[in-house]
């Protein structure tokens, strides 16, 4: 009860208090005739807290102008009277504490004064020693260690305050940021370590810089890629996807290196996500399963598009499933889309929910200016700004350390390993749920295949991206569907209504792409 000094007892009737100090002797000889009396204290309502030295004076004065007392030093007793409703009796210092003690308790002390000096000269080194103890014991504790590659992109700074607000993994666990990018962009991140700080996050352990390439990634629980920018002016594709080879190569090195063994990485922003998803699992096969791309900002994209046309939120709307290439030929699918809260003549409790295909009436609306929209949107890169990419890798780094919504459908680019006939090797957009810590693909849904036209023309562009980045072909071939015509779109967004579902798995291998769009 009485560990060390300084102190102040509390009781809720007739016992009365105490503040001490540990400077001398006087106030110390009451907290030794208290713990004297403990098994007299402790049944009777008391209850004890510490004062720091430092705030103590201040506390004491505090404490007197409140109950209109007039005491300078330290120790006070006073009793306080709450079973009678009345205020704080004031009895005096050390002296009347003894009185008070002896005639109540029937104890006093006898102890030296020398002796008390000793004695609080050792209760003063146990409260060091045991502070020192709880720091040690707090930097054991290791705070989770995320790097974020290309800090001076402007989507690291709306990621940085989403991260440091405990939403994303939780309100308990403490984070290290590191800014990583190169030598020339130093100055713009120390302005961003400096504002990071300016948060005052109480999850936020630590915020740092590095520039230097062999320190990369050191112990990394969560590393995000984010969209990194061209030293060199690049003419042709061909040349735009073999200069990512080179830092996926390191980052992949530095990642098997350094970071840590179960370390979670997250590629995102809109320019060949799938390509270095794929290449730093190669060039890191240990951890090749941790690695994926963040799809839902282009999944956001084509949720407010519907919003818009249905008029409701694009909160309300779940399941679209985007297949394919994050950032290039991808496959929009709104067969198993659904919304929720919609206003129309039929309604129902919170967990109701109708298909968006059979909301939207106007099937040229989904088959050219949806498709139109995203395209243009993917294309010029418009609205998929700091915020979107924010958000989104923040939104999948939430699900993967704490689950997916129950039932709900997640789009993410995973490493394929042959599921619904993708080709092994490439990272491809598919239907996911997190759970445990870790994705799982959805194979068992129902009424998702998709032609053999489609899926081939997606995976060429993935399979060829591939090929080229990593020299084993010249040039990029754009896919020719049997009719000759090339698929030239940088994306090529195909939504599949209601009425042509059938028409699709009918025609299968002639028509190629009629029936959506």
């Amino acid at each position: 009860m009485y560990d060390r000094v300084p102190r102040h007892l509390t009781a809720p009737a007739r016992p009365p208090r105490s503040a001490t100090e540990s400077a001398c002797a006087t106030p110390l000889a009451a907290w030794l005739l208290g713990n004297r009396s403990r098994r007299w204290f402790q049944p009777r309502g008391f209850t004890v807290s510490p004062w720091p030295n430092s705030c103590l004076r201040e506390w004491l004065k505090d404490l007197c102008e409140k109950n209109k007392w007039s005491h300078e030093d330290s120790p006070i007793i006073w009793r306080e009277l709450l079973d009678r409703g009345g205020k704080g009796l004031l009895l005096g210092g050390y002296n009347e504490f003894l009185e008070h003690a002896q005639l109540y308790y029937g104890v006093t002390s006898s102890m030296t004064t020398e002796l008390m000096k000793v004695i609080a000269q050792e209760n003063l080194g146990s409260h060091i020693e045991k502070e020192l103890e709880k720091e040690a014991l707090k930097s054991l504790i290791d705070p989770l260690q995320v790097w974020i590659t290309s800090a001076s992109a402007p989507a690291c700074y709306n990621l940085i305050p989403i991260l440091t607000s405990g939403e994303v993994f939780g309100m308990h666990t403490e984070i290290s940021i590191t800014l990583f990018d190169n030598k020339q962009a130093e100055e713009h991140l120390k302005i961003l370590e400096t504002e990071t700080w300016d948060l005052v996050s109480p999850l936020l352990r630590s915020v740092s810089v590095c520039t230097s390439v062999e320190e990369a990634f050191r112990q990394a629980h969560v590393v995000i890629i984010l969209d990194d920018p061209t030293d060199r002016e690049v003419y042709t594709l061909e040349d735009c996807l073999r200069s990512r080879v080179p830092l996926c190569r390191l980052y992949g090195y530095l990642i098997e290196k350094n970071a840590h063994d179960s370390v979670r990485v997250l590629v995102g922003g809109k320019t060949f996500v799938n390509l270095k998803a794929a290449l730093l699992t190669r060039y890191a096969p240990s951890i090749a399963h941790n690695i994926i791309a963040v799809a839902l900002g282009v999944e956001g994209e084509a949720k407010a598009a519907l919003a818009r046309k249905l008029k409701t939120t694009p909160s309300c709307i779940k399941d679209v499933i985007i297949w394919g290439n994050i950032s290039g030929n991808s496959y929009v699918d709104l067969r198993k889309a659904k919304v929720y809260r919609y206003e129309s003549a039929i309604w129902g409790p919170p967990h109701f929910s109708r298909p968006v295909l059979s909301l939207i009436f106007d099937s040229e609306w989904v088959n050219e200016d949806f498709v139109a929209t995203l395209k243009q949107l993917s294309t010029t890169g418009k609205q998929f700004g700091g915020i979107l990419a924010a958000h989104s890798i923040a939104t999948t780094l939430k699900y993967w350390y704490h689950g997916s919504p129950p039932e709900e459908i997640v789009s993410l680019g995973v490493l394929s390993e042959g599921q619904f006939g993708i080709p092994e090797g490439i990272v491809f957009s598919m239907p996911v749920k997190f759970e445990n810590g870790t994705w799982v693909v959805l194979t068992d849904l129902e009424d998702i295949e998709i032609s053999e036209e489609i899926m081939t023309s997606m995976t060429s562009d993935l399979v060829q991206e591939k090929l080229v980045a990593l020299g084993d072909l010249i040039n990029f071939q754009p896919y020719q569907s049997e009719n000759g015509s090339a698929e030239m779109d940088e994306k090529t967004t195909l939504p599949t209504t209601n009425d042509n579902q059938e028409n699709q798995r009918v025609s299968d291998g002639s028509e190629g792409k009629t029936g959506e769009q």
